[in-house]
């Protein structure tokens, strides 16, 4: 049985002492809680490959990231992550500019989110011209109230204005302003250590339907 208070534990504790002295001091506890967070990874892609099969040629490292920062460029210079983030996104993994499936662990701010986030601006068109000529279908997902029931708000950061190259009067021009065309659904920290990753199926199964769509356009493989 996974150790997810472990989890949390260690998380919280990094967020207090973000420092290299404690992290070498605590190397022990870390590598306990990285072997977690594989096995978390292994069951969430096998979770994901029942709605799409390619998500089990993934491996643990094409869907995790490294806890240390990149400080370059940053006003924080804190060295370490005080998250854990699982992006299962098949068929190119998390560098991949596809939709996919994305665990967030962090006391206080749990998520799982599906679709796709900081998209280039030319997919971001290509997908917004998908939604605007089959907005119909689109609207058969998103306004379909067991997936509202799981992700209540479509959409993330939107523009103030319509995109441009889109009517503004048009009657669904706010489902085309976001800039991150994704949905999100806040859990509580024991959400995992009460449900384990079967509890999220009901996400997966609701955000496949989106990821789908979402993925008819920005995966050259469908």
């Amino acid at each position: 049985m996974m150790k997810i208070k472990e989890i949390y534990s260690f998380l919280k504790d990094i967020s207090k002492h973000n420092d290299r002295e404690w992290f070498a001091a605590n190397k022990e506890r870390y590598q306990a809680v990285k072997a977690e967070v594989e096995e978390l990874t292994r069951q969430l892609i096998s979770r994901v490959a029942v709605e799409d099969p390619r998500a089990a040629m993934l491996s643990v490292a094409d869907c995790t990231y490294r806890i240390y920062r990149d400080t370059r460029f940053s006003q924080d210079k804190t060295p370490y992550k005080t998250h854990i983030g699982i992006f299962v996104n098949p068929p190119f993994g998390k560098k991949g500019d596809t939709a996919g499936y994305y665990l967030h662990l962090e006391p206080g701010s749990t998520a799982f989110y599906v679709g796709s986030y900081c998209l280039p601006p030319d997919k971001l068109r290509v997908l917004r011209g998908e939604i605007y000529a089959n907005i119909d279908e689109y609207l058969e997902i998103v306004d379909d109230p067991a997936f509202r029931a799981l992700y209540p708000v479509v959409g993330d950061d939107p523009l103030k204005t319509a995109p441009k190259g889109f009517p503004k009067d048009w009657p669904y021009i706010d489902y085309l302003k976001p800039r991150h065309f994704g949905v999100n659904a806040l859990l509580p920290d024991d959400f995992l250590d009460k449900n384990g990753v079967d509890g999220l199926i009901p996400y997966i199964e609701q955000g496949a339907r989106y990821n789908r769509f979402c993925n008819f356009t920005l995966d050259p493989e469908d």
